[in-house]
């Protein structure tokens, strides 16, 4: 199960992450300001962290230069969740470290999306000194799902959301969600946590057959 850590101020903001990420499988923790979450990073290392910029006492860019001075958390997928969204802020946002940056107001499918991405390109990363222990996986990916849902799978670890890979493959919005529900039940994938590891699988199959 992959592990987010979640820093925002805002109540309204930080339950509805929290609520839609346990719900897709994924262990959430969630801190109310800059201070609080480090002290939760140090203590247990996440997978990626969700963390908001305007806070008091210690905002995101200072929360992100924090972890990334750290060697032991300095790779860790950090995502800026804000309000601000001028090319300014972005720019220096990205200058700094941050993988990602997603704009509020944002959907559930633009969340997951945004978090899954992150997750499939770290552990594709991480994964890439011992692909054996994904054999197993990779077979069972190859014998169960079509040419398209592989495809699909690989657009999903991108971060495409289902509309913007309807407009990519040039299909309707009701296809995609189809294969999405068709590829969900053929891997077992029960929720997003499970289908970014399988994005992660597809991602590692694609450049073997390559």
């Amino acid at each position: 199960m992959y592990s987010i850590l979640i820093i925002e101020d805002d109540e309204t903001s930080r339950f509805y992450m929290e609520f839609f990420l346990k719900k897709e499988g994924f262990d959430v923790r969630c801190a109310i300001d800059g201070h609080s979450g480090l002290d939760l990073l140090y203590k247990e290392r996440p997978d990626l962290v969700l963390c908001d910029i305007m806070m008091p006492d210690m905002d995101g860019h200072t929360v992100l230069e924090a972890v990334r001075k750290e060697r032991a958390f300095a790779d860790i997928p950090f995502i800026f969740v804000t309000a601000l969204t001028d090319r300014a802020a972005v720019r220096q946002g990205m200058n700094e470290g941050a993988d990602d940056y997603l704009p509020k107001p944002f959907s559930t499918d633009e969340l997951l999306a945004a978090v899954s991405s992150r997750i499939c390109r770290y552990e594709v990363i991480r994964s890439q000194q011992n692909t054996s222990a994904f054999q197993e996986e990779r077979a069972i990916l190859l014998t169960r799902t079509s040419r398209r849902e592989r495809e699909i799978l690989l657009l999903v670890g991108n971060g495409g959301t289902s509309k913007e890979i309807a407009r990519q493959l040039f299909v309707s919005l009701k296809t995609v969600e189809r294969h999405r529900e068709n590829i969900m039940k053929k891997l077992s994938a029960t929720n997003a946590a499970t289908l970014a590891r399988w994005a992660i699988i597809a991602e590692l199959a694609a450049r073997d057959l390559n």
